[in-house]
């Protein structure tokens, strides 16, 4: 049997790195598409920034026109912000959103004809529990990754009839760069009373003893391969529980409880 092509986005570091390793452990032949050069034993590397929707295309037409196919892509690409709304830059949250929903929608699109016409493909979306738990400060993060989850429930239903499958995953704390590279603006805290550093450095702790990567990207992996799936994941049974009261609990219950723990 001939392995089956994957691509992950986002793939030369953190989640995305450990989804592309574990794709590839499992057979498959596995392309990476990110700015940074990056050398990984069995994913093969290509240039592509997923906000370049012309890079993207041509990226992928050069994965099809060396293996004829695509039937997998991880879309892991993304970083996050943080800041109060009053005072977030308007571009900077127009970035968020560029990188983090319209990088996995490049993506997707570049894939997707083929897949249809194919008759197969899967689409693994990674989004965050902060969708379905939106944190204050964080706000267009979990906005962008809200996006990503309602299209990705969109999208499935549009493919499904054509034999391709779309869902998404969303993991909470992970133990990885992101934590470093986010960008962080403390503007207006004094007017916050604190609040904007103080809930910050909670996430940060929170993340820094979170999950390691390796076993989100195996998670990760595993749906991508596994014959069915259903429109979102969350990883570890503690996330799993919070999605479930995120989406059993009242909106105005819900969102005081979140309030306390961050806001």
């Amino acid at each position: 049997m001939e392995p089956k092509i994957a691509v992950v986005t986002g793939g030369s570091s953190g989640i995305g790195l450990e989804t592309a390793r574990a794709l590839a452990a499992a057979g498959c032949r596995v392309y990476e598409l990110s700015r940074r050069d990056f050398n990984c034993a069995g994913v093969t590397h290509l240039s592509a920034d997923v906000t370049d929707e012309a890079a993207v295309q041509d990226a992928i037409d050069q994965i099809l026109a060396e293996t004829g196919r695509v039937d997998i892509l991880v879309n892991c690409a993304g970083f996050g912000i943080s800041g109060a709304v009053e005072f977030t830059e308007l571009a900077d949250a127009k970035r968020q959103m560029d990188v983090n929903f319209f990088g996995t929608v490049n993506t997707t699109k570049a894939v997707l004809g083929h897949m249809r016409r194919a008759g197969s493909g899967r689409v693994v979306n990674v989004s965050s529990v902060a969708a379905p738990a939106a944190i204050p400060f964080q706000a267009f993060y979990s906005a962008s990754k809200a996006a990503v989850n309602d299209y990705s429930c969109a999208l499935a239903n549009e493919v499904r009839p054509y034999g391709v499958s779309v869902c998404a995953v969303m993991p909470g704390d992970i133990r990885t760069g992101f934590t470093a590279a986010r960008k962080k603006s403390a503007v207006g805290d004094e007017a916050y009373g604190g609040r904007i550093s103080r809930s910050v450095a909670k996430m940060e702790r929170d993340e820094q003893g979170g999950m390691p990567p390796e076993t989100a990207g195996a998670y990760i992996a595993k749906i991508a391969l596994q014959k069915r799936v259903k429109p979102l994941y969350a990883i570890g049974l503690s996330y799993k529980c919070a999605c479930f009261l995120c989406d059993a609990l009242p909106c105005r219950l819900r969102n005081w409880a979140i309030g306390k723990l961050y806001a």
